[in-house]
């Protein structure tokens, strides 16, 4: 019996570091050194800069410029036309402005300020390929529960 305890506080214990360290969320600066501005080579800047990261859900997305530019969070068919005039969303027009990534599926963000977003300065992020799938938490979880079950059969033996 006490063999029995041993092995759930090991569970515990391994479950409650899995928990932990898969929570920690990421910060991610727009653009890195091309920072948020109009990009000198069109929408392909922000496109390359995102298929570069890893966005996870409580990641957080910090737009950083300097001079006459704004973010807001927008719809796919606003992204795709650059329509200025009817965003949904609080545009942000302080430097830095922040946005934590909340849900899976992709996420659109553009500058409302004259044709800036015309030029490319506007960023679509994805987190996840399928909604449906597994978070790699959840996995990593599974697994480990699996180990541990595994482990315990063998030291019963």
């Amino acid at each position: 019996m006490a063999g029995g305890f041993g092995i759930i506080r090991c569970l515990v214990v391994v479950m409650a570091a899995v928990l932990v360290s898969g929570a920690t969320a990421e910060t991610h600066m727009v653009g890195d050194d091309l920072e948020w501005k109009v990009p000198p080579g069109g929408p392909i800047a922000y496109s390359v800069w995102a298929d570069k990261q890893d966005f996870q859900i409580g990641d957080t997305l910090i737009f950083n410029w300097s001079g006459n530019h704004d973010v807001v969070k927008v719809s796919k068919s606003i992204f795709d036309n650059c329509n200025t005039t009817n965003v949904v969303g609080t545009v942000q027009s302080t430097s830095p402005a922040n946005f934590t990534l909340d849900a899976n599926g992709t996420h659109y963000f553009i500058c409302t300020v004259s044709n800036h977003c015309y030029f490319g300065q506007k960023v679509a992020v994805t987190i996840g390929d399928d909604s449906s799938a597994a978070t790699p938490l959840a996995a990593t979880a599974f697994s480990v529960v699996l180990f541990a079950l595994a482990f315990s059969l063998f030291t019963s033996m």
